[in-house]
């Protein structure tokens, strides 16, 4: 087994802090993550991570653990996205059609044998665990927080360490326990996905975590080859009415459509609730600009070099502004104060120093993972 945080020093590189575990063999990775949300994020940053570990030459699954709470409370979200505004009935059999493309999506991923997620120790062996991305560690989140798996308990492997992990709107002042603490101790290696996860782990443990990419930027998985159209897509629900008003007068102005991708926005000119994975990312390779209320739809605006205007939510904020941070888009996120230069953002491409910033930090997350899985 590879030495602990407490006990290991390492090579570190630019932006952060990590040990390195004992040499090892390359052999087989599980990919621990929350790969079975009904969420277009969800499903391609568990995608590009497993298909991006196994592109480098590991032989990585992902470990797919059942929790039948979890899958009811998965469903229920699926059905009802927009609470607590009720979904139209006419809207149900869409966000069905959604989930069972989301959930089909999925069982075609390189997968492990399924185990329950309350007894870890039942997975099939595997030399590594990663765990990340997602907001895994996030203590608030409604279903999957405090799980004590994507903390590293109970896992069925000789290393753990993580990767682009964060915590979601789980506040670093906050600050965490002394027990969390300790499992964050006892893995081999720390990366997380945003500022707000690393002040979380240097004030519990002292290890200044190193800041990596989420894999859909680190693995170009999800970049489709699609020609570029009009339409301004909308991506995420429950947006403020100024950001809505806002958005459509520029799409009015420009004679372009709005689509609403996933969930209903009423606002919009054009409703596509059972868009598959697929379709998601080709769309919105091919968008004009973006829309979005949330973290995937401005890291596939980065993706795909689409302009894009994002507004953030209560749930999301910390995920969004660091973001931003890291690929320079600050301005890019968007409040009431700014409701007046909206258009301007959604017509204007972005600046080529946000295509280096974010190959600086994509060379640095290869340079984490070609370490820690060495």
């Amino acid at each position: 087994m590879g030495r602990r945080l407490d006990d290991s020093v390492g090579e570190q590189p630019a932006g952060g802090d990590y040990v390195v575990a004992a040499p090892a063999a390359r052999g087989t990775v599980g990919v621990l993550t929350f790969h079975r949300c009904i969420n277009y994020g969800s499903y391609w940053q568990a995608r590009s991570l497993v298909e991006g570990l196994r592109g480098i030459g590991h032989d990585a699954v992902l470990l797919d653990h059942q929790c039948a709470d979890v899958r009811s409370r998965e469903w229920r979200c699926a059905f009802q996205p927009l609470l607590p505004r009720r979904s139209a009935r006419a809207d149900l059999p869409l966000y069905g059609a959604k989930a069972r493309k989301l959930l089909e999506a999925v069982a075609a991923l390189p997968l492990s044998a399924p185990f329950e997620l309350a007894q870890p120790d039942t997975m099939a062996p595997v030399d590594t665990v990663v765990i990340g991305s997602d907001e895994v560690w996030n203590l608030q989140h409604p279903w999957y927080g405090g799980s004590r798996p994507f903390w590293g308990e109970g896992l069925n492997t000789a290393r753990t360490l993580s990767y682009a992990a964060s915590f979601g709107n789980y506040d670093a002042a906050n600050g965490l326990g002394d027990d969390w603490a300790d499992r964050l101790r006892r893995l081999d290696a720390i990366s997380v996905r945003d500022r707000n996860a690393q002040e979380l782990v240097h004030g519990a443990i002292g290890v200044d975590a190193p800041l990596v990419l989420d894999p859909v930027l680190q693995y170009p998985v999800a970049r489709m080859d699609a020609p570029v159209g009009s339409a301004i897509l909308v991506y995420g629900h429950n947006f403020p009415d100024w950001y809505a008003r806002a958005v459509r007068a520029h799409a009015d102005a420009r004679g372009a459509e709005l689509v609403s991708i996933g969930y209903r926005n009423d606002w919009a000119h054009r409703q596509w609730l059972d868009a598959s994975p697929q379709e998601f990312a080709a769309a919105m390779a091919g968008a004009a600009a973006l829309a979005t209320n949330f973290f995937h739809g401005c890291v596939f605006a980065l993706l795909n070099d689409r302009p894009f205007a994002c507004v953030a939510s209560d749930y999301r904020a910390n995920k969004l502004r660091d973001l931003m941070a890291v690929a320079g888009t600050a301005e890019r996120q968007v409040t009431e104060a700014d409701a007046a230069g909206i258009g301007a953002l959604l017509d204007t491409p972005l600046g080529s120093g946000v295509a280096e910033r974010l190959a600086a930090t994509r060379a640095q997350s290869a340079a984490y993972l070609a370490t820690v899985l060495a």
